[in-house]
């Protein structure tokens, strides 16, 4: 429709002036054709469209060939519709091109009035030189805040870009903390059944029933998991925030009546461990957890019973013939004497060559999660550490993991 009331004018040209008119119609319902298309449309994009549109509106400035009064009814459409690519270009225009295309709608836009001040008898370059001037400060003002929405833009999509790699984050450390953690243990335990020997009824009902929790608990962490996904934190920044790097541990635990995940603490050390004990052949015992409760933030926590977990799974992953690991949790000052600090560790008293007679190698890999859980302590001011004990006559292979986290 606008372009109808731009092209309709002419019919009330001089004869003489028709042609030229015209061209003037044409060139400035284009524009605003232009303007008011969604671009890309099929295969013209928007840095296509702008750059003929601006081209053509150039070489018309120079070839023009009509009287200098006839340009003064089409010129402001055509002016307002270049303005407004112009800001398009600058605020959405991507790739290589969109630089090039954005200066020749800028050049344009400030042509344009030039096309009747160049050609005004006795107009001098006073007239030119004010037109320029009329015409670039609402083009400074339109391309000043397509670059201010274009950063705006930009950094919103770093802002859901670092929420789903968060996410994604999130999700990866369930998956290795708790979900890979029960399924070593039911490996092991499928191991331990199929050893030679007289296995009863009881022993047989007791072996399902550590196989059926634990596979209770890998899926109520993998329901968590999924649940995280498909509910969005409500800071709306698509699961980053609070519960990215932040919260460790935060993903693993069944979900509750909200659809938040629980974060896993050092209250929580006793059951592990016992569950732990229960299952395999190497015994476990934890010493200390009671005296370090509530030093720690819930998050700090969430990182150390992360630590405790990883290490109990590479104790089974790597040193099934370890006769007893022990998890100590202790308190004490940092080095220096600069403040408090809560140290937990993990150890085991070795493995037998080859591990357990008749039991096979639990699956090697993995890699990742020393790494991860170093930076997730890092986060809270804390450190990890992991290497072998000192050689002993009866602990010839131990290992220990721990870490140190400053109270809060």
């Amino acid at each position: 429709m606008a372009a109808l009331v731009v092209l309709a004018p002419v019919l009330l040209a001089h004869p003489g002036q028709r042609a030229a008119a015209l061209l003037l119609a044409v060139m400035a319902a284009g524009a605003v054709l232009v303007a008011a298309v969604r671009w890309p449309s099929g295969r013209v994009t928007l840095i296509g469209a702008v750059s003929v549109v601006a081209a053509a509106s150039l070489l018309l400035d120079l070839v023009y060939p009509g009287p200098y009064r006839l340009p003064a009814f089409w010129l402001p459409f055509e002016w307002a519709a270049l303005l407004i690519l112009a800001g398009r270009v600058v605020r959405r225009a991507r790739g290589r091109w969109a630089g090039p295309a954005g200066a020749l709608a800028v050049t344009a836009v400030v042509a344009v009035p030039l096309r009747f001040t160049v050609r005004t008898p006795n107009g001098g370059w006073t007239a030119s030189v004010l037109a320029v001037l009329t015409s670039g400060v609402p083009l400074a003002v339109v391309v000043g805040a397509s670059l201010y929405l274009r950063v705006l833009d930009a950094r919103r999509e770093r802002a859901v870009a670092k929420a789903r790699r968060e996410q994604r984050l999130e999700v990866a450390r369930g998956l290795h903390d708790f979900v890979a953690h029960e399924i070593t243990g039911i490996v092991l335990e499928a191991q331990a059944g199929q050893l030679p020997g007289d296995h009863g009824p009881e022993e047989t009902a007791a072996l399902l029933r550590r196989l059926e929790e634990a596979g209770l608990r890998a899926l109520d962490s993998m329901d968590a998991m999924v649940g995280a996904l498909r509910e969005p934190h409500e800071d709306g920044d698509n699961g980053g925030g609070d519960g990215g790097a932040d919260s460790p541990g935060a993903i693993g635990g069944p979900a509750g009546a909200t659809g938040a995940t629980r974060v896993y603490g050092l209250a929580d050390l006793p059951e592990l461990v016992g569950r732990f004990d229960r299952t395999g052949p190497t015994r476990a015992r934890l010493e200390g957890a009671r005296e370090a409760a509530g030093l720690l933030s819930p998050e700090a926590e969430g990182a150390a019973y992360a630590v405790v977990l990883e290490a109990l799974t590479n104790v089974r992953r790597h040193a099934p013939g370890a006769a007893e690991a022990v998890v100590r949790v202790e308190t004490g000052a940092a080095e220096g004497g600069a403040g408090a600090v809560v140290r937990v560790s993990v150890s085991n008293d070795g493995r037998v060559p080859g591990g357990v007679r008749g039991l096979r190698r639990l699956r090697v890999g993995g890699g990742s999660g020393l790494p991860g859980l170093a930076e997730r302590l890092a986060v809270h001011g804390g450190t990890l550490e992991s290497g072998p004990l000192e050689p002993a006559p009866l602990r010839p292979l131990g290992w220990r993991t721990s870490c140190e986290l400053p109270v809060r």
